[in-house]
């Protein structure tokens, strides 16, 4: 049986390392795509789409993502119809990130699917570790907010600006804090 690749091992949730040439050559491509969409103005909407289309693994139609946007990969990140993300939004797409439709993200949202190891001999190894994330359908995610690895936001939720969603959030609820908990059923 083949060894997997570290770019296999990070997709699959295991220890990897990042500063693997596949995975760095990735990250090169996508750093070379991030500064020509950061570079393009307001005017420039089908350049914009252009790149997003290379960059992602999947995008929907009337998809808007205010610069500047950085991710780590792009290509491990999938974006629904209609969504909006507004300035400065951070995706480490170190695992699969799968975000829905109409979502909205407002400025400074960080979604961060790259972990460290908490054991620091592990940790020193230079090992790290990634867990996918999904955002349901019309989803709002408040400014500032923080997506931890692992997470499941529901449909129709909203999450309070400055929130860190640490687990789980389910449908149709208002989550909000520091970790963030549910307050409001909708």
């Amino acid at each position: 049986m083949t060894e997997k690749t570290e770019k296999q091992k990070m997709l699959a949730g295991q220890l990897y390392l990042a500063d693997d040439p596949e995975l760095m050559a990735d990250q090169k491509r996508a750093n070379h795509l991030l500064r020509m969409y950061n570079a393009t103005s307001a005017e420039q909407l089908e350049q914009r789409q252009q790149i997003l289309q290379e960059l992602f693994f999947k995008i929907g139609e009337k998809i808007t993502i205010v610069p500047p946007f950085h991710c780590d990969y792009g290509a491990n990140i999938t974006v629904g119809n209609g969504t909006y993300m507004n300035y400065g939004c951070v995706i480490l797409d170190c695992n699969q990130v799968e975000i829905g439709e109409n979502v909205l993200l407002a400025p400074y949202v960080q979604i961060y699917a790259a972990y460290h190891p908490t054991e620091p001999e592990i940790r020193l190894t230079g090992r790290e570790l990634a867990a996918p994330i999904k955002i349901g359908n019309n989803v709002w995610i408040g400014g500032g907010a923080i997506i931890c690895p692992g997470v499941t936001i529901g449909d129709n939720t909203t999450i309070g600006a400055g929130s860190v969603v640490v687990k789980d959030i389910p449908a149709n609820v208002v989550a909000v804090g520091n970790p963030c908990r549910i307050i409001r059923y909708l």
